[in-house]
Parts: C-alpha cells; sequence; structure tokens
C-alpha cells in the first residue's frame, strides 16, 4: 500500500514497496512608557530562542498518548499532535458536530497550554472517515477561528484512531507579521485562507483538481494534476514567492490518478534534484470530488533553502529526502524500502518494516547532521491500524525524552500481504517527519 517518495515517478505502491528589530531610544517619560512593550518582545524573542519541549495540558483538559506528546515546542513555532473528539475520561460526544469541536478544544487546550492563542494557528490538517461531512465540518470550523482562519488540508480516509475526525495542527509563536494570502478571484472562505505567511514560511492549504469558481473537475487526469498546481503555484505567487520557495509538498490523490501521470506533470514544475520533499499519499476521497490536492510549505528567504540529499542516492525529479526551512528539516516519507541494486521491500511485518524505515530516514538526518532526538514532529501511514500497538511497541525506541507530535492514519483499505515475484511485499507502514537543529534541553 505505501512507499518511499524518493525515486524517480514513484508513489505509495501496493504491491512495492526574524529579521532584527531597531528599537529607538528613548529618554525620561518616553523610556518607561516603552519599556513594558520591550519587555513583551524580549520575552518572545527569549521563548523562540528556548530549547525544545513537549507541551502537557493539565490531564483534565486532553485525553494523552503514550507514544506521542500533544505537541512540542520548537520555539518559533508549535506542532500539535492529531487531535480527536475523545474526552479526558475518555468518553465521546453524541453528535458529528460535537465531535469536531471536541476535537477544536483538544487542540485549543493544547496551544493556550503552550501560552498561545488560536489565533497563533497558522496551519491545519483535518482527516476525516467520512468525507461527506465535509460541509458540516466547515461550519463548526469557522466559528474557532473568526478573524483570519489558518491554511489548511482536508481529505477523507479509512480508519482513524478515534473517528469520525481528527485534527492536527502549527502554531507560530509570533503574530507579528501573520497575515492571510489570497491569490486574485479567489472565493472566499469563513473557515480557511488559501495561504497562511508567518515571518518566515508560507503554510498552504489543500489546492485541489478543481476549478476554484465552479467547482467542476475536469475529466482529463492530468488536467486535474495541472490545475491543482496552478492553483498552488497561483498562492505561491500571491505571497511573493516562486515555487523555487517550497521546502514540502503532500499530494493526496486517488487511485483515479494515475502515478505516471501525476509525477511527470509534476515534475515540470521544479528543478531536477533540487525538488521539495514530498509524502505521496494515496486517500480514500477528497472534499468536492476531487481525485488530487496538493497541500505545503514554503520558506520566504531562499537563502534559507537547502536540499539534503545522501551521497548513496541519486537526484530525483519529484522528491528531496530532506529539505532546509531555516533550521527546520523537512523529510520526505520513507517506508522498509531497502535501496541499491535489487531493492525492495523484504521485510514482511509492520515493526520490522519500521525498523528499515528509521534506517533511511536516520541516513537523511545525518547527512544534515541531526539525529532523532530533534525530530519534532512526524506524520504516520498504516496499511491496517490494527497494527498500531505493534508499531508503538518499536516506533518509541528510537526517541528520548522528548516524544514528537505525532498525527497517525490508515488511509485506504489494507493491502493484500504476500510477495510479488520477486519477492518483494507490500508497504505496511510509512514515516514523515520534521525535525528541528536545537538540541532538546539546550
Amino acid at each position: 500500500m505505501l512507499g518511499k517518495d524518493y525515486a524517480p515517478f514513484s508513489l505509495p505502491r501496493r504491491s512495492s514497496p526574524l529579521p532584527r528589530r531597531e528599537w529607538p531610544i528613548a529618554v525620561g517619560q518616553k523610556v518607561r512608557m516603552q519599556l513594558p512593550l520591550v519587555v513583551v518582545l524580549l520575552s518572545a524573542m527569549l521563548a523562540a530562542q528556548g530549547p525544545v519541549r513537549a507541551v502537557v495540558p493539565p490531564t483534565t483538559s486532553v485525553h494523552a498518548s503514550r507514544f506521542s506528546s500533544p505537541a512540542v515546542d520548537a520555539g518559533d513555532y508549535v506542532y500539535v499532535s492529531g487531535q480527536g473528539p475523545l474526552r479526558p475520561d475518555g468518553s465521546t460526544p453524541a453528535t458529528f458536530a460535537a465531535d469536531v469541536r471536541q476535537a477544536l478544544d483538544n487542540v485549543k487546550a493544547i496551544v493556550e497550554s503552550a501560552g498561545l492563542t488560536m489565533e497563533n494557528v497558522v496551519y491545519t490538517q483535518v482527516y476525516l472517515e467520512d468525507i461527506g461531512k465535509y460541509d458540516e465540518m466547515n461550519g463548526v470550523f469557522a466559528d474557532y477561528f473568526p478573524k483570519t482562519p489558518p491554511a489548511r488540508a482536508v481529505l477523507g480516509v479509512a480508519r482513524i484512531a478515534e473517528p469520525p475526525v481528527q485534527i492536527s495542527a502549527v502554531a507560530v509563536r509570533s503574530l507579528a507579521d501573520r497575515r492571510a494570502v489570497i491569490p486574485p478571484n479567489y472565493p472566499p472562505s469563513q473557515s480557511a485562507s488559501p495561504g497562511m505567511l508567518t515571518h518566515d514560511r508560507l503554510f498552504i492549504s489543500s489546492m485541489s483538481g478543481s476549478d476554484p469558481v465552479s467547482g467542476k473537475v475536469p475529466d482529463d487526469p492530468a488536467a486535474q494534476v495541472d490545475l491543482a498546481l496552478d492553483r498552488l503555484q497561483a498562492v505561491v505567487k500571491a505571497a511573493g514567492l516562486e515555487l523555487s520557495h517550497m521546502v514540502f509538498v503532500n499530494p493526496y490523490l486517488t487511485p483515479d490518478i494515475p502515478t505516471r501521470v501525476m509525477n511527470e506533470r509534476y515534475a515540470r514544475r521544479f528543478e531536477f534534484g533540487n525538488t521539495p520533499a514530498r509524502a505521496t499519499i494515496e486517500v480514500s476521497s477528497l472534499p468536492g470530488g476531487a481525485h488530487i490536492e496538493y497541500t505545503g510549505v514554503a520558506v520566504r528567504d531562499l537563502g534559507q533553502r537547502k536540499a539534503v540529499r545522501p551521497k548513496n542516492m541519486p537526484p530525483s525529479p519529484t522528491a528531496s529526502p530532506c529539505v532546509f526551512a531555516g533550521d527546520t528539516l523537512y523529510c520526505s516519507a520513507k517506508d522498509g524500502f531497502i535501496p541499491g541494486p535489487h531493492g525492495g521491500i523484504y521485510a514482511t511485518t509492520t515493526p520490522h518494516q519500521l525498523r528499515q524505515t528509521m534506517r533511511n530516514q536516520l541516513d537523511n538526518l545525518e547527512e544534515a547532521d541531526m539525529n532523532f532526538s530533534q525530530i519534532v514532529a512526524t506524520n504516520v501511514y498504516l496499511d491496517d491500524l490494527s497494527d498500531l500497538d505493534l508499531f508503538d511497541q518499536v516506533y518509541a525506541q528510537y526517541f528520548g525524552d522528548v516524544l514528537p507530535a505525532r498525527t497517525t492514519i490508515q488511509q485506504i483499505r489494507p493491502t493484500e500481504r504476500k510477495p510479488d515475484k520477486q519477492d518483494h511485499y507490500p508497504g505496511l507502514e510509512q514515516v514523515s517527519l520534521i525535525a528541528v537543529r536545537r538540541q532538546p534541553g539546550h
């Protein structure tokens, strides 16, 4: 079902695997009046430079997981784990709208525990088991972001740990340069901004292969891909950037979009060997009947962008293994694929495949002179959510005191678990990650 996203024209497979501020110097009464502002600004700067730490709300606020932090405060940004509708006592609401509210209340409790508000949220991912509930979810969402809603991606998946909805988030500590990015002629929305600009990054909502005004989806898969990429590029340009500023992209697609078509059209938009990191995920459904959508992150200063590629990996037209945005490293999704001659997935179980996945990610981290202790967030994709306990037993061995924030889903139905003619097994898990250069505790 899953596969490594660093290879020429590859997809998840079923059968294979802040600029410095100048403060004016005043005298007398003016100094005393400006001191509170200076104190606030200094406090914000110190918080941004502080150690990476787990954000753990009071136990009465959020149901906790043993294998992830509710959120990780990485200084400039706070990464919030996927939150479902579970209350701290283990119960769930009675209606779907109440489920969404509870999930957002859980996000809110975590964000507030980090000393922020929902206004600081700049990006969210929403996973629905029933994409038909999209409009209902949308209505609730608008209540939590009455001013400027964050960028957002929504997708339909087969299973999530706490059905029927899961919501993850990214919050920025400084609101100084936070603003919505809206391309010309883009339809207004009260629940999501097309893009959200911060002091150093651009977070982009999922842009689907449908007409932004009429919502019509073209019949031709290539036309759908081009339309989605055109919409992504329009947001980037509205922010004053180019696609070359992209550091990470999530293509979400249904089986209606052929792998070859998606990759061939995608590769035309980026410089060979210097593409963004990427996690290509096949999903059960997308809003509005779309079959493909793109979401991602761009860095504002191109001088802060640097692609990372281990020496034993050839350049790819579709994905760089990892890309830096300043001190933050975005890494492509990896699975248990063993590279090199006769490469493939040979491990037969989820735990064994995960060990190879983490070996693959370690190659990337070491090339960036980093390690597992610097990972602040992961996205985990499982072939079968029933394997979660087995997965976690291995996953937990790779991290120290600060567990990364994490989102875990099963995006499509499980694949048949048997080898092909080359003795390759299907991919049963896949992990993408975000790491930050600062060491925990330093």
